[in-house]
C-alpha cells in the first residue's frame, strides 16, 4: 500500500476542523495507522489518535502532528481551498481554514509512519504516532496527557515534531535550547458605572479606562524590561458598549503575552495586573477589574544533544546549506507538554513550505519577499517538495534514535 500524500493533503485542506472537533481528520489518521499494523487508541484527549508499532526491543520514539484548523476565511483561491464553516466553542458560526499548516503536519506524519512500517528491517524499538487535537487552543497536548495517554502507551525516550513555516521548501530550521516562546492569553473586564452619554459626570467611563490601560500596557516591554529580555504584549481585542450615546457598565480587553523565560513571563503578568488595577483606581471604578487567564503555551525547549544528532542527520540527508538556525521564534507550541509528562527530551524543528523561487530576491538583494505567513487567510504552502521533505525529515529523525538504524 502506498498512500497518495498529495491527494490526502488536498482532502485535509478542503475539510478543516476546529479544535476538539477533528473527528473526520482523526478517523482518517486512525484508519491509515490500522492499515499499517499499528495498535490504535482513539479519542485520547477527546479527539486525539495514538498509534503504537512495536518492532523488537529498543528505544521508544514518539512522532507528533497536530490536527486542528483556525476560524479564518480562506482567500488563497486554490482549487482545493476550504469553504467550510464550523461552530466555535461559544456557539458562533465561523469560517474554517488550515491557515497554520496542520494539514501538512498530518500528511507528513502519515507518510513517515508508512515508510517506517515498511522498513521494519532497518530499526528496532517502539514507534508511537500522535495525532494531537487542539494545538491552537494550547490545551490539546495537556488534555491527552490528563486523559491517560501514558497509561495507554509507553512513555517515549524522545519526542519529535515539526511545524511548516514560510521559508523555502526543502530547508529546515532547527536549534538547541529555547526554540519557541511561551504564550499566555488573558481577558480583562473593567467595571464602570453606566449612564447617558450627555452626562459623563454621573458615570465612571470604562471605555476611557480601557483606552488608558491599553496605552499604558505598551510601556511594559519598552520601559520595564531590559533590552535583552525579548517579549511581546499585544492587546488584540477591546469591546464595550451598545450605542453611541450610552456610557456602558463594562469594557473588556483581550491580551496575548509572549516571552522566552519564565522570570520575564512572571514580571510581565504582574505588570499587567498592576497597570490595569491602577487605571481602575485612577478612574474611581466601583470595583476592581476581573482577570481571566485562558490559554497557556509553555516554552518549547529543545534538548541540545538530541538536536546535535538530528542536525547532523539532516545535513547528511538534505545538504548542509539547507539546515539553518532560525533563532528563538515568538510563536508558541504545546508539544512540550508531551515530552514534559514523559520526562523525555524534545526536538521540534521548522519545515520550509514556501516556493523556493520566491527567495531569489533575498539572495540577490537581501530583502525578504512578501510571503503570507501562518494564520494568514492567504497561507498556502507549496505541496512539493514540502510533503516529501516533511515525511523524510520525520523518518530521518526517528531512525536516528531507533535501534538498528539502517541507511536512509
Amino acid at each position: 500500500m502506498t498512500i497518495d500524500l498529495e491527494e490526502l493533503y488536498k482532502d485535509l485542506h478542503t475539510n478543516p476542523e476546529l479544535s476538539f472537533q477533528e473527528v473526520r481528520t482523526a478517523g482518517i489518521a486512525a484508519g491509515h495507522l490500522e492499515n499499517l499494523g499499528f495498535t490504535v487508541h482513539r479519542n485520547v484527549g477527546k479527539t486525539g489518535v495514538v498509534g503504537v508499532l512495536e518492532n523488537r526491543p529498543g528505544p521508544v520514539v514518539m512522532l507528533r502532528a497536530d490536527m486542528d484548523a483556525l476560524p479564518v476565511k480562506e482567500a488563497t483561491g486554490l482549487d482545493y481551498a476550504s469553504t467550510a464553516v464550523g461552530v466555535d466553542h461559544e456557539g458562533q458560526d465561523m469560517p474554517v481554514m488550515h491557515a497554520c499548516g496542520h494539514d501538512v503536519h498530518v500528511t507528513c506524519l502519515v507518510g513517515a509512519v508508512e515508510t517506517l512500517a515498511t522498513r521494519k528491517q532497518d530499526w528496532s524499538g517502539t514507534l508511537i504516532a500522535v495525532f494531537q487535537p487542539a494545538e491552537e487552543w494550547g490545551g490539546g497536548a495537556e488534555t491527552m496527557v490528563s486523559d491517560g495517554l501514558y497509561d495507554r502507551v509507553p512513555k517515549p525516550d524522545i519526542v519529535l515534531g515539526q511545524h511548516v513555516a514560510p521559508f523555502p521548501a526543502g530547508w529546515f530550521g532547527i536549534r538547541p535550547g529555547v526554540t519557541m516562546a511561551s504564550a499566555d492569553s488573558l481577558s480583562i473586564t473593567l467595571h464602570g458605572r453606566g449612564g447617558h452619554g450627555s452626562r459623563p459626570e454621573t458615570t465612571v467611563d470604562p471605555v476611557l479606562m480601557a483606552a488608558a490601560a491599553t496605552v499604558r500596557l505598551q510601556g511594559i516591554v519598552s520601559r520595564e524590561l531590559a533590552a535583552s529580555d525579548a517579549a511581546v504584549v499585544t492587546v488584540g481585542q477591546i469591546h464595550s458598549g451598545t450605542k453611541n450615546n450610552i456610557i456602558p457598565e463594562t469594557a473588556s480587553l483581550g491580551l496575548s503575552v509572549r516571552s522566552f523565560d519564565n522570570a520575564t513571563r512572571g514580571k510581565i503578568l504582574g505588570s499587567i495586573e498592576r497597570i490595569v488595577k491602577s487605571e481602575a483606581t485612577a478612574s474611581d471604578a466601583p470595583k476592581e477589574p476581573d482577570f481571566h487567564y485562558e490559554e497557556h503555551f509553555p516554552l518549547t525547549v529543545n534538548d541540545e544533544s538530541a538536536v546535535d544528532r538530528i542536525s547532523a542527520s539532516f545535513r547528511a540527508k538534505f545538504g548542509d546549506k539547507k539546515i539553518i538556525d532560525p533563532g528563538p521564534v515568538s510563536g508558541s507550541e504545546d508539544v512540550g507538554a508531551l515530552a514534559k509528562a514523559a520526562d523525555a527530551p524534545l526536538v521540534f524543528w521548522f519545515l520550509g513550505g514556501a516556493d523556493p523561487a520566491l527567495f531569489q530576491e533575498w539572495a540577490t538583494t537581501g530583502r525578504l519577499p512578501d510571503i503570507p505567513s501562518n494564520h494568514s487567510p492567504y497561507f498556502a504552502p507549496v505541496i512539493q517538495p514540502t510533503l516529501t521533505h516533511g515525511s523524510e525529515a520525520l523518518v530521518t529523525a526517528a531512525l536516528e534514535f531507533l535501534g538498528g538504524r539502517g541507511t536512509n
